[in-house]
């Protein structure tokens, strides 16, 4: 255990916003994956940053390789948590690979959301 690191007897990182014990599974799978999603997010922008500054491309090659693995990864954990969220779906197929602005589509997808119920 490494001084100063946070560990107190828990989880070494916070994933729950109420006691984990009275959390079902399936609510403690879900910020399980939820927090992997976002560690999958900051791999990929640790990649992308190294990236932009290494100069060697034997280097660079195994640091796309592996940046390609966590966006596989990052996919993987959004498309559990949409399997099981449909409000979410419904959004994100407003958003997700169309064309127009953005923020109307994100407008719209609200709307598509509420009515997924």
């Amino acid at each position: 255990m490494l001084a100063g690191s946070g560990y107190r007897g828990r989880v070494p990182f916070d994933q729950y916003h109420e006691p984990p014990e009275e959390l079902g599974e399936e609510a403690r799978t879900f910020a399980r994956i939820c927090t992997s999603l976002l560690e999958e997010t900051e791999a990929i922008g640790w990649y992308a940053q190294r990236l932009a500054v290494e100069q060697d491309p034997e280097a660079r090659a195994i640091m796309q390789n592996a940046q390609q693995e966590e966006f596989k990864h990052f996919a993987m954990d959004l498309e559990f948590l949409l399997r099981r969220t449909p409000k979410w779906r419904a959004a994100l197929e407003q958003v997700l690979f169309t064309e127009g602005d953005i923020v109307e589509l994100g407008e719209e997808a609200e709307e598509a959301a509420d009515e997924a119920g």
